[in-house]
């Protein structure tokens, strides 16, 4: 490498720049680059749609299982309905919906009575699911004054509407 070569960019320099680049001294006023000033404009618009994209994104999700928890509701709610028809009580427990053969008994609301295995038409669902959004089993109950009631189990959470998941 000879001394010419830096000062001109040469072969010798390796990466075709020039002595003043090498040194770290400032381009000339008019080079191709992006100033400071646009580099930050950029930033900030970036970080703007980020702002805006990313908790939609995340809500996304909570869309979804919400979305699940209503069609669940809706079917599970349909097969009580339908069993409750046919045998003229409710499934003692929710899982009796999904039996490929009738249960023993059901349940009028005040008391467990033998069920007549005739009047069972089920299987009345294909799987009973957990609820989506709290993860664990629905809340059912087949006693009392609320029998044959199916609600979510996440008590105290509120949906993205503002509602409470239990008054779905």
């Amino acid at each position: 490498m000879q001394a010419g070569d830096l000062e001109s960019g040469g072969a010798g320099s390796g990466f075709g720049l020039s002595a003043a680049e090498l040194r770290g001294e400032a381009a000339a006023v008019g080079a191709p680059g992006f100033t400071l000033a646009e580099l930050l404009v950029v930033l900030v618009i970036l970080a703007i749609l980020a702002a805006i994209v990313l908790p939609k994104l995340g809500q996304s999700s909570l869309r979804g299982k919400e979305s699940t928890l209503r069609s669940d509701l809706r079917r599970l709610r349909d097969a009580i309905d339908r069993f409750q028809n046919d045998t003229g009580g409710y499934p003692v427990q929710l899982t009796d919906l999904a039996e490929n053969s009738a249960p023993p008994t059901c349940s009028t609301g005040s008391a467990v009575k033998p069920l007549d295995p005739s009047s069972w038409h089920g299987p009345y669902a294909d799987d009973i699911p957990n609820d989506p959004i709290s993860g664990a089993p629905f809340a059912y109950s087949s006693n009392g004054a609320d029998a044959g009631k199916l609600a979510s189990s996440a008590v105290g959470r509120r949906a993205i509407d503002g509602t409470f998941y239990t008054t779905w």
